[in-house]
């Protein structure tokens, strides 16, 4: 159970994290041909604006806080960050990829707006991630060093590389080693973006103690995050996850459940977990990380 402080403190960052959002995009509609393409402008604020728990921007302002860097920085950066999260969402959506006709309780953007308007709002999204991430609270070797984490953790060594892992494995056997490195890239590479991004923002780049260990908590709750969305997709709530459950096994998807069972599959994720919190602890003001770590495994959509 979370205590009522770690749910203020998410909602608060929700909050900021929404309003910073849609200053993002209210940067679109200030292009004077925006009347031409506005369509995809709502194509791209649909699925970007639809809530969500905004768990990425989230981590890198906590991790911004924790080392005492600056967390407006750190929100541009994980604001940026949540538009390649909802680019790589609509576009999983999709018909060539899962299917999906529900994101988060409602129709899935190709749905609503046609297959061609939400690939071409997943890409668009990917650009303006990029052209809005640099802070103007940083420097230039700070922003760099985002830019450069971005690009890795989305491109053909990370997230992208994990959903081809994913779509060439579908209805075959895989071993655990497999699974865990195509959810350490599909679903792990942004958590990791996230909490290094916050780090990137404190000035602790690659090579310092804080660095590295933000780097093995988010590869631990990375991988926890997914274990528990596996679980979910067969013990969920539909209402409460926005989705139908099931899905997995439907498209014949490889998954910790299916590897594991689910009593293992749990045990593999409160290790994970553990692990995460023992990690960070050592941080003064770090309770509200530990917690985040259980709640990635507790929650229920």
């Amino acid at each position: 159970m979370m205590t009522d402080k770690f749910m203020k403190v998410i909602s608060a960052n929700a909050a900021i994290i929404e309003r910073k959002l849609g200053e993002k995009l209210d940067l679109i509609k200030a292009d004077p041909d925006y009347k031409y393409f506005s369509t995809l402008e709502e194509s791209m604020r649909y699925s970007l604006m639809a809530g969500g728990k905004r768990l990425r921007p989230c981590l890198s302002m906590e991790f911004a806080r924790l080392f005492g860097g600056n967390v407006d920085a750190a929100l541009d950066f994980g604001c940026s960050l949540e538009m390649i999260h909802t680019f790589s969402l609509i576009h999983d959506d999709m018909p060539c990829m899962d299917n999906d006709e529900l994101r988060r309780g409602k129709p899935t953007n190709h749905i609503v707006y046609g297959e061609s308007t939400a690939l071409l709002a997943g890409d668009a999204l990917i650009a303006h991630a990029f052209e809005t991430l640099e802070s103007q609270n940083v420097s230039d070797k700070q922003n760099l060093e985002a830019y450069k984490l971005l690009a890795r953790c989305t491109g053909p060594v990370g997230m992208c590389a994990g959903q081809q892992i994913d779509l060439e494995n579908e209805g075959k056997e895989i071993d655990i080693k497999t699974l865990e490195t195509l959810h350490a890239k599909k679903t792990g590479a942004l958590i990791r973006c996230a909490c290094l991004l916050g780090c990137i923002a404190s000035g602790k780049i690659s090579g310092t103690q804080e660095y590295s260990d933000a780097d093995e908590f988010a590869s631990c709750i990375g991988l926890a995050f997914q274990i528990a969305d596996d679980i979910l997709d067969v013990t969920g709530d539909e209402e409460k996850l926005g989705k139908k459950c099931g899905s997995d096994e439907k498209e014949e998807k490889n998954t910790y459940v299916t590897l594991l069972g689910i009593e293992k599959a749990k045990e593999l994720a409160n290790s994970l977990c553990e692990r995460a919190k023992n990690i960070i602890k050592k941080y003064p003001e770090s309770d509200f990380l530990c917690e985040l770590a259980d709640y990635i495994i507790e929650r229920d959509n």
